[in-house]
């Protein structure tokens, strides 16, 4: 997957020295409904965030059996634990008994659950092991009454979970490919430093900035924007996108051997993986960072919420390491809370007063192919949904 890497930095030194940059064929217009609409957004929930693998952790996080952790997502209850056999398992946290959710804390190591309720116990594989009191409760079949288990993958250092149990999407066929060169980070050994909460605008509001390379000199440009691109290159992987900009500074491995370019300099950029995460690189605690933000539906159509790991291939070893990762991280938080998505929750008001719609130039493929499929997706039903991955056209 190297080469592939090296392909794209070809191309990306071809703009850069000719001063050019690829362009989508026309304007795209959306719908400003498609940021405010709550029927829509109910569609989205469902066909969407219930349908596709969710990342919800790293590898990192569940080095030994018995290592948990739980979420909520679109009100889904969600435990996932490394079990004795090296595998992760992924449930519904819902107690087979009256529904209370299992565990509360949101992370640890465990060799069983039990129900705070009722103390009906299951073990890391999810079968129901005891019932409190079973003699007086009556004769029951544990085998039937385990906990409800949801589809989980690990690729690349990276955890999925789909919220519905009853998918039949392979993570591959999802992936398209993509993992192959996020593997190449090497994430399975890397570190989490921190993590954090952001409370942000509509859902989409906030991935377009994902891919938006445009605002970078102009909202920014009193924190880091200053003298930054705002060209972009998209590689599409199925709804999966790398986006970075022309780099001259690529001229200098031109004058290496290609076998010795280096993974991590060809890495540069931002990966967002469909539908809620983004990974943008960046050097700070004295080694190789990024920050993968993860990004959930909030209550109604104009919230969300965006869990912002800050992962490391190397922990902070000094006091001034330490301050260099927590500096860079709060600026990071900053820049995404009160300038993205201060600025992005002022848009979503703007647009219920305007309507009309949002416009994604020609230079803005990104975000146009990010919406397209999102349409297709709503009008794809289950048993279509692999025939749809699979008509992507791929690099």
């Amino acid at each position: 997957m190297k080469e592939t890497l090296i392909e794209m930095a070809r191309h990306n030194l071809r703009h850069a020295t000719a001063g050019t940059i690829d362009q989508a064929d026309t304007i795209v217009r959306v719908p400003a409904s498609h940021y405010l609409d709550a029927n829509r957004y109910d569609q989205e929930i469902d066909k969407v965030f219930k349908r596709m693998p969710l990342v919800v952790g790293f590898s990192s996080e569940f080095r030994d059996p018995g290592d948990f952790r739980t979420l909520t997502i679109a009100d889904v209850p969600v435990l996932v634990v490394r079990h004795a056999d090296g595998e992760l398992r992924a449930f519904i946290n819902s107690c087979r008994h009256r529904g209370a959710q299992i565990v509360v804390a949101p992370e640890g190591n465990a060799k069983s659950f039990a129900c705070p309720y009722h103390a009906w116990r299951y073990d890391t594989d999810g079968h129901l092991i005891s019932v409190f009191n079973a003699d007086e409760f009556g004769a029951l079949d544990h085998e039937g009454h385990g906990l409800v288990a949801l589809p989980v993958a690990e690729r690349a250092g990276i955890v999925w979970v789909t919220l519905d149990p009853d998918s039949t999407l392979d993570i591959d066929t999802f992936l398209c490919g993509y993992d192959g060169l996020l593997d190449l980070y090497g994430f399975k050994d890397w570190q989490l430093y921190d993590r954090r909460e952001v409370i942000g605008p509509n859902w989409k509001v906030a991935y377009d900035g994902y891919m938006d390379l445009y605002h970078l000199p102009v909202l920014h440009r009193q924190t880091f924007g200053t003298g930054m691109p705002s060209q972009a290159l998209y590689y599409a992987y199925g709804p999966h996108q790398r986006v970075s900009s022309p780099d001259p500074g690529l001229a200098q491995l031109a004058e290496e051997p290609e076998a010795e370019w280096p993974t991590a300099r060809l890495l540069a950029s931002v990966w967002t993986i469909f539908p809620h995460v983004s990974i943008a690189n960046f050097d700070g605690g004295g080694g190789r960072a990024v920050m993968v933000s993860q990004l959930f539906p909030g209550e109604t159509v104009g919230e969300s919420t965006t869990v912002q790991n800050y992962l490391m291939e190397n922990l902070p070893t000094t006091d001034a390491e330490r301050e260099s990762a927590d500096a860079q991280f709060k600026l990071l938080e900053y820049v995404v809370a009160e300038e993205d998505y201060a600025t992005g929750i002022r848009q979503q008001r703007a647009l219920a007063a305007r309507g009309g719609d949002v416009l994604f130039g020609r230079n803005e493929a990104g975000g146009q192919h990010f919406h397209q499929f999102v349409d297709r997706l709503l009008e794809t039903g289950d048993d279509q949904l692999s025939e749809l991955f699979e008509k992507e056209d791929q690099p």
